[in-house]
């Protein structure tokens, strides 16, 4: 799978609200709030479901009612079009704010 170039990045993530660029990793990463831990939890627990039909998963981290996701395509060094699909199935799972 090929990695994106900068604009195919940028394009990709003008139409992924809250999603920012992590120059570091070439990866894509974003935070979401919940009421609860319970709200959080089903939450991954939706993601999950998603990235395990996509045989894509993310790199993510929970604490309390916040999850965060990383997004990078390990097998091909950065971000493709893989992370950019499972972000907008995500971004139908999230909060709506």
């Amino acid at each position: 799978m090929k990695m994106l170039d900068e604009r195919e990045r940028r394009q990709a993530l003008a139409c992924l609200p809250g999603w920012s660029h992590d120059p570091m990793r070439d990866a894509i990463v974003r935070d979401f709030e919940f009421g609860d831990f319970v709200g959080a939890f089903s939450f991954m627990t939706a993601v999950a479901i998603v990235a395990e039909k996509a045989d894509h998963h993310p790199e993510w981290s929970n604490v309390y009612n916040r999850v965060c996701i990383l997004l990078t395509t390990h097998d091909a060094g950065g971000l493709t079009a893989k992370d950019i699909e499972l972000a907008h199935k995500i971004q139908g799972l999230g909060p709506s704010s």
